[in-house]
This record gives structure tokens, sequence and C-alpha cells, in this order.
């Protein structure tokens, strides 16, 4: 076991963390699986030598995989929220989630096929929405609140009006 972080993120898979893990590792940067911890007997969800946990970072933030089972579910209380610099990024990541069986949302929000909620939040929305000029900010904030994935081009021509 590596060393462990002081504050980890514990997100419950119906099973599946493992591939999730792999996912997130091969999608984002900063991102890797670090170990499976197989279960020491059975478990309510599992027998003995099935997946347990898997430790694994999502764009540098350590998170840890629980095969708990189907008792719980995600909502989009929790999200992952990934700053992106470019419409390139934003579509790559986007893209990575929705084609891997996730489903899209409104305003930059998605999930994946696990169920995990993810916002594709490109810069230049933040910058757009939180600028001083709150005309500007509330054009880019109505135009954001159209979309499903984020158009930069489109939010920029809404912030200039």
């Amino acid at each position: 076991m590596k060393h462990m972080a002081k504050n980890t993120i514990c997100l419950w898979y119906d099973g599946g963390a493992e591939e999730a893990a792999r996912f997130y590792a091969e999608t984002f940067p900063d991102s890797s699986l670090d170990a499976v911890h197989r279960a020491p007997g059975d478990f309510p969800s599992g027998k003995e030598g099935s997946v347990l946990t898997v430790e694994f970072t999502v764009l540098g933030v350590a998170c840890l995989g629980l095969n708990g089972g189907p008792a719980f579910k995600h909502s989009e209380a929790f999200s992952f929220q990934v700053a992106t610099e470019d419409q390139e990024e934003t579509d790559r990541y986007w893209n990575a989630i929705v084609g891997n069986g996730g489903e899209e949302s409104q305003c930059g929000w998605c999930k994946d096929k696990w169920g995990i909620s993810w916002q594709i939040t490109p810069v230049a929305l933040t910058k757009a929405f939180t600028s001083p000029d709150r005309a500007a900010a509330k054009r880019a904030f109505d135009a954001m609140m159209t979309m499903r994935k984020i158009d930069i081009a489109k939010i920029e021509d809404a912030f200039r009006g």
C-alpha cells in the first residue's frame, strides 16, 4: 500500500470500481490506478478474493473505489469538476465519458457509466460568468443554460454581446 492520503474521496460502486479507475487513468492526466485490494473474506456484495477496494488518482485527487453493491446510488450532489483550457480538451473529456456508456446532462454536466457526475467546465466559461461586467456575465450564463456540452465560442460570443 502506497502512502495513504490524509483525505481521500471514497466512491461507492455496484461492482466496477476497478474498471472505472482504469478508465479514469486512461482518460485524464495525472491519474492512475494505484492498487487493487481483494476481500479477505465474503462480504454482502461479494465473495472472498473478489475486488473490494481500488485505490486510484483522478487529476491528482486521491480516491478509493469501494465495490459495496447496489445499496447506494450516485447523484449530482457529488461531481468531479474538470477545468478545461480549450474546446479540444472539453470535447475530448466529454466525448470520452459520454462515449463510454455515459450520458449527457445540461450546462457542461455529464455522467459516466458508473453513475459518477462530471462537470466539464472550460476556464473561459468560469471567467465569463464571474466577470465584474454583470450584463456580459449574464449573457454568457444564459447561453450556458441552453447547452449540454459547453461551446466556448458561443459563450465568448454571448459575453461580447
